[in-house]
Parts: structure tokens; C-alpha cells; sequence
């Protein structure tokens, strides 16, 4: 009997320290992705909890007193708030954490790679705390969530233009014939794209014998800006290119559609009511699918963004990180090498994904229909999305690096 005590003894701390070298290993060689790895167990823990959390969450007693009964949606709101907000507050105290630090030899650069077992139970003892706190505190930050899911959708229109400029970037660098002819081939197939798309939209959205005065005002505007895009970026003033022009028409155009699908199904003005369950399942999809791209595209850039993510002063920006023997990796360290990136910018990111998918699961906490469960559905999400699309607009030629010349 002993002997079989002492034997389970060893292998439990064997398996715990089996656990602690797998995460220690992961977090040294990739810890952006380790991150991407957190927020996407926190997606999967919300999923789980809205689908199955009301049998549980009406046994506890703080949660069930509110001022009226509540129904079952919102137990299954509310679990997913309260997953948010612990993964929201555990980015947030990162983030702050984060703030000055510009090289590798401040202390702080070792929290941010490493002491990842400490982390992972820090995240589920605040997950789990919030589930503790009053009701109160929970509606205020499904308040506050709909303005930080805007933020979130400005900072998906930055990445994009980071990318799309950086994709014209390196076309263009080629200096050969076939990539300039693959550029315009590109650029026009987008523009194709989004009037195809917009003749759809005015046969979803406008039907005959009703007044939707007010969606044909965000379809035009849409694509008012379509056509500035393009003379400002075929003007000889401006040295620019077609190819950013077309893709953020193309996308200017598919948040105009997310918006418009996600007004209510009794709007007479929405063709899309009698698809209203296969709607909101596709848009909740394509939310999520956005919204992990999103984060791991700036988890993966951050390494060699010389514009978004990087201090102006890293020697290394804009550099792949190789990886290094034990000798060099000694001599950087003696040089006290620059940080590649912000890591306070870095976990902010991560803190507003966490409010937008929150927004995402819950139908941006909208009540649902007789037809079933429906997310991303209501005014706020129209007006988040019609706003963010009129934002990309302005900040096609307002962000720094935008503009790009192809030689001739």
C-alpha cells in the first residue's frame, strides 16, 4: 500500500513536471503564438459555456437574483460576458505591466516569454472569479464592450492596411513586367468583386414597395467611396497604388453587408429574414474566423511589422528573426538588445478581441427571436459596422506608409 502511494506520488510529480518543461519550451520558442493559444481557449471555453451554462448558472444563487427573472439566453449571455471580462482583464494587467519596455534586459521581457504555468492558472482563477461578481459589474462591461468591439474593428482595418501595403510593397519591389500585370489583374478582379457585390446588396436590402431610404444611403455612400479610392489613387498628384485602393473597397463594401444583415429580422427593409438562422451562423463564423486571423496576423507581424507593432528604434525591425547559437544569442544579450515590437500594444489587442467576440456570441446582447438563437444581430452591430467601413475609408491614405509609388 505504501509502496503503490509512493509510486502514484512520483508519477504525479513527474507528470507535473513533464507539464511545466512542454509549456517552458513552448513559450521560449514562440510565446506570440503561445498567446494566440490562450485567446483561442477562452473562444472555446465561451462556445461551451453559452451552449451549455443556464442549467448551471440558475443554482447560483448572486447570478440568479437580478431584478426579474431571468430566461435562458440570458444565463447564456451572460456566461460568455463573464469569460470575456476575466480574459479581458487578464490581457489589460499585461498590457499595463508592458508599458516602457524597450529591452530584452528589462525583467519585465522575461514575464512576457516566460513563466507560462503561473500565467495559465492566473487565467483561469480570474475566469473563474468573475462568476463571483454582482450583475452590476458584468452589465457595465457589456456596455463598455460595444465601444471597445468598435476599437477592435478600427484595429482589424490597420492590420489589413498593413498587409495589403505590404503585399504591394513586395509586388512591386520585384521590378519585373509580370508582377505589375499581376497587380492590376488583382486590383481589377476586386473591383469586379465589389459592384457585383453591391448590385446584391441593393436586391437584398432595397426591396420594391417599401421605404429603405436608409440602406440605400449606406450602399451609395459605400460606394461614393469606391470611386474616390480610385481617382485618388490613379491621380498622377499621388503616389500611390490601385491595389490597396481596390481590396479596401472590397472590404469597405463586406462590412457594409455586415451591417446590413445584421439589422433585426422583422425589418421589412432585411431580404435576409427568412435566412435568418443560416445568416447569423455565417456571420458568427466568419466574426470568429476574422477575428482569430486578426490576432494571430498580429501576433505573427509583430516580430517584423516596421509600422505597426515595432519601436521606430529596433535595430531589427523590419529583420526575420533567425534563430541564433548559443554564442551569438550571449552577444545580443550582452548588447541589450531592443525589443521587435510593443508587447503592451501587443496584449491590447488581445483585450479588445476579447470584447468583439463577446459581442460575437452574444448577438451583441440583443434579445433573440421565436426562430431561435441569433448573434451578431441588432442596431448597435449595424451602426458599429456601417462606422467602422466609413472609418477604413478615411484612414486608406491617412495611415503612415500608405502611399507607394511603382517605378517606371
Amino acid at each position: 500500500m505504501w509502496a503503490a502511494s509512493c509510486l502514484a506520488s512520483c508519477c504525479a510529480a513527474c507528470a507535473c513536471d513533464a507539464c511545466r518543461t512542454v509549456v517552458s519550451g513552448i513559450s521560449r520558442r514562440s510565446a506570440r503564438i503561445a498567446y494566440c493559444g490562450l485567446f483561442g481557449l477562452s473562444l472555446i471555453v465561451s462556445w461551451i459555456l453559452r451552449e451549455v451554462a443556464a442549467p448551471l448558472m440558475e443554482k447560483i444563487p448572486w447570478i440568479n437574483h437580478f431584478h426579474q427573472t431571468p430566461n435562458r439566453e440570458w444565463f447564456e449571455t451572460d456566461a460568455v460576458l463573464r469569460v470575456s471580462l476575466g480574459n479581458f482583464l487578464f490581457f489589460t494587467i499585461l498590457a499595463v505591466l508592458m508599458i516602457g519596455v524597450k529591452n530584452q534586459k528589462d525583467p519585465r521581457d522575461n514575464m512576457h516569454h516566460g513563466g507560462w504555468m503561473m500565467k495559465i492558472i492566473c487565467w483561469c482563477l480570474l475566469v473563474i472569479f468573475m462568476f463571483f461578481l454582482p450583475n452590476e459589474i458584468i452589465s457595465f462591461y457589456e456596455t463598455t464592450s460595444k465601444f471597445g468591439s468598435g476599437l477592435f474593428l478600427l484595429v482589424q482595418v490597420v492590420l489589413l492596411l498593413d498587409f495589403v501595403h505590404g503585399w504591394n510593397d513586395k509586388w512591386v519591389g520585384y521590378d519585373e513586367q509580370f508582377w505589375y500585370v499581376a497587380l492590376l489583374v488583382v486590383s481589377l478582379a476586386c473591383y469586379v468583386a465589389t459592384f457585383a457585390f453591391s448590385g446584391l446588396l441593393f436586391h437584398w436590402f432595397t426591396p420594391s414597395g417599401h421605404d429603405c431610404g436608409l440602406n440605400t444611403f449606406f450602399i451609395v455612400m459605400t460606394l461614393i467611396f469606391v470611386f474616390v479610392f480610385a481617382i485618388v489613387a490613379l491621380h498622377p498628384a499621388v503616389s500611390g497604388s490601385i491595389l490597396p485602393a481596390a481590396v479596401i473597397s472590397m472590404y469597405c463594401m463586406y462590412l457594409c453587408y455586415n451591417g446590413l444583415s445584421s439589422e433585426p429580422r422583422e425589418y421589412e427593409c432585411n431580404g435576409l429574414h427568412k435566412h435568418s438562422k443560416a445568416v447569423s451562423t455565417g456571420s458568427l463564423t466568419l466574426g470568429l474566423v476574422t477575428t482569430v486571423l486578426s490576432v494571430v496576423y498580429s501576433a505573427v507581424r509583430a516580430g517584423s511589422s516596421t509600422t505597426l507593432l515595432s519601436p521606430p528604434n529596433s535595430p531589427r525591425a523590419g529583420k526575420p528573426l533567425l534563430p541564433l547559437d548559443g554564442t551569438e544569442a550571449q552577444e545580443e544579450k550582452e548588447k541589450a538588445k531592443p525589443v521587435t515590437y510593443s508587447y503592451s500594444f501587443f496584449h491590447i489587442i488581445f483585450s479588445l478581441a476579447s470584447m468583439y467576440s463577446a459581442m460575437l456570441l452574444t448577438g451583441w446582447s440583443t434579445s433573440v427571436g421565436e426562430s431561435g438563437k441569433l448573434v451578431d444581430v441588432g442596431w448597435p452591430s449595424v451602426w458599429v459596422r456601417i462606422i467602422t467601413g466609413w472609418a477604413t475609408a478615411g484612414s486608406l491614405y491617412l495611415v503612415p506608409g500608405c502611399s507607394y509609388s511603382i517605378p517606371r
